[in-house]
């Protein structure tokens, strides 16, 4: 993608949806970390119907440690790996009561010291809950960066350095909803939907995928 082009691909996003947000449900950084830490393999409608029931009960690293392993596991057993990642929530959350006071912290270091809670998942914490220039990349925004030709890459960490370089600061807060969202609905995986994609004139991926036939 030519470095003149990404400033209006970005204000068309921007235009389409001047807010966009995680489709995760949270109300709460610790709710928040959950929920991204619930989310790996698995789908976002899948992580909400299963926290709606948990965060009623248990929405704080103390209530959680409270339900144990098994009471954990009879919430989120609709979630896929869901006793692997029931022991790293649990871990989690001894260690955000001995080291954080309860608290997710703000640091990516910090984050990163969580079982189960990689540079993505920190990425996300550090850029919803606290609103930090920072952008994780899953398999939608690793795709769209390397298909559109706006930050080639082939591995998540050098599509994520190279957005960093190539989105103007102004589009920074937001870009990481909004190449997600894109990627989820438009840019998608098997077939992109080029024939109703409002930033195919930016994009470098060719041929242009054609609409199906009536």
């Amino acid at each position: 993608m030519k470095s003149a082009d990404i400033a209006a691909f970005f204000a068309t996003l921007e235009a389409a949806n001047p807010h966009p947000e995680t489709e995760l449900d949270y109300s709460t950084p610790f709710e928040l970390l959950t929920a991204v830490l619930l989310s790996a393999q698995a789908t976002d409608v899948g992580v909400n119907k299963a926290t709606k029931k948990l965060f009623s009960v248990a929405n704080t690293p103390q209530k959680i440690l409270d339900l144990g392993f098994d009471g954990l596991c009879e919430y989120i057993k609709t979630i896929g790996l869901y006793r692997s990642k029931a022991k790293h929530l649990l871990v989690t959350c001894q260690m955000l009561i001995d080291l954080h006071g309860g608290e997710v912290p703000h640091s990516r270091e910090a984050l990163e010291a969580l079982p189960g809670v990689g540079r993505k998942t920190a990425n996300v914490v550090l850029n919803v809950a606290f609103g930090e220039h920072t952008l994780a990349v899953d398999t939608h925004i690793f795709r769209i960066g390397n298909r559109t030709g706006l930050a080639p890459g082939k591995t998540p960490l050098a599509v994520e350095l190279k957005l960093l370089k190539r989105v103007p600061p102004a589009y920074l807060q937001h870009a990481h909803h909004w190449l997600i969202l894109h990627g989820r609905y438009v840019c998608q995986a098997r077939k992109p939907r080029c024939w109703e994609c409002s930033v195919a004139r930016y994009c470098a991926f060719k041929p242009k995928t054609l609409a199906p036939a009536p």
